[in-house]
C-alpha cells in the first residue's frame, strides 16, 4: 500500500537520554487507514481502583488496519527525538513519530470507542471528537519507558487552510494506548505496568488492536504507569491518542 503524507510542522524534541533536536517533524497523513464499514465486537475489561480511572478495549482495530498503520510509520521513519515532548533523561527510550491522522480515521475511532468512555469526568462532558495527533512510539529490544504520568494536552487538528490547529476549548483528560502488535506477532515483554503507589496493580499485555485508557494529568488522580522491557527481534508498536472533554 501506498501513503501520502508529508510535514505539517516541527517542534523542539527531545531526545532519550538528554538534549534536544530544533525541528523535529510532524506529519500530515492524507491517506485513509481505516475500514468504515467495520463494526468490530469490542470487549471491555475494567481495571479502576478507588478513584482511579482504568480500563481496555479489544479489538478497537483489526490485524489488517494495525499492519498498515506500522507500515505508514516506518514509512514516515521513527526518530529518537519526541516533538514537544519533555521527559528527565533516560525515562523515555524508545523512537518514535507524531503524525496528524486525516479527519476520517480519527472519526472512525471516535465512533467505535465512543460509548465505551466516561461520558463526564469531574464534571466536563466527553467532547465529540479524539485529537487527530497521533503520538506512535516503537520500542527495540532492550528499550522501555520508566514509571511517570502523562500530561494532559490540547485537542490537534488541521485547519481549512491544511495548518496545524489545537482546540482551544477542550483538553485531553484520558490517554488511550492502542497497541499495533504483541505477542501474537512476537512482541515478547512490554507490558504497560499501571502502578498504586509502589506496587503493581494490573500489567496490561500489548495485544494488536487493544486499547488502554487511563486518566492522565498532573494531580492525584492519574494512573502512574510504566511500559516494561522489550525483549528480542520484534518490535512493540502503540500510539497514544489523547481523549477530549470540553
Amino acid at each position: 500500500m501506498s501513503f501520502s503524507f508529508d510535514i505539517i510542522a516541527t517542534d523542539r524534541g527531545s531526545l532519550p537520554f538528554g538534549g534536544s533536536v530544533s525541528e523535529t517533524p510532524i506529519y500530515r497523513v492524507q491517506t485513509a487507514l481505516l475500514e468504515t464499514e467495520r463494526s468490530p465486537q469490542i470487549q471491555t475489561h475494567d481495571l479502576s481502583w478507588e478513584d482511579k480511572i482504568a480500563f481496555t478495549l479489544d479489538d478497537v482495530l483489526s490485524a489488517s488496519e494495525c499492519k498498515r498503520i506500522i507500515e505508514l510509520t516506518e514509512s514516515m521513519g521513527f526518530n529518537p527525538a519526541a516533538p514537544g515532548i519533555q521527559t528527565p533523561p533516560g525515562m523515555r527510550q524508545n523512537q518514535t513519530v507524531h503524525w496528524l491522522a486525516n479527519v476520517g480515521d480519527a472519526t472512525e475511532i471516535y465512533r467505535r470507542i465512543q460509548s465505551f468512555l466516561p461520558q463526564t469526568i469531574n464534571g466536563v462532558s466527553l467532547d465529540s471528537r479524539v485529537s487527530q495527533r497521533f503520538n506512535t512510539y516503537r520500542y527495540l529490544d532492550g528499550e522501555l519507558f520508566k514509571p511517570h504520568v502523562d500530561g494532559d494536552w490540547p485537542g490537534y487538528g488541521i485547519s481549512e487552510s491544511g495548518e496545524l490547529e489545537t482546540w482551544p476549548e477542550s483538553c485531553s483528560m484520558l490517554s488511550m494506548l492502542l497497541y499495533l502488535n504483541g505477542g501474537e506477532e512476537g512482541v515478547k515483554g512490554g507490558e504497560t505496568i499501571l502502578y498504586d503507589g509502589r506496587y503493581e496493580r494490573h500489567r496490561v499485555m500489548p495485544r494488536a488492536g487493544r486499547a488502554l485508557f487511563f486518566r492522565h494529568g498532573i494531580h492525584d488522580k492519574s494512573v502512574v504507569h510504566a511500559g516494561d522491557t522489550v525483549q528480542g527481534a520484534v518490535p512493540k508498536y502503540v500510539i497514544r491518542i489523547n481523549i477530549m472533554y470540553r
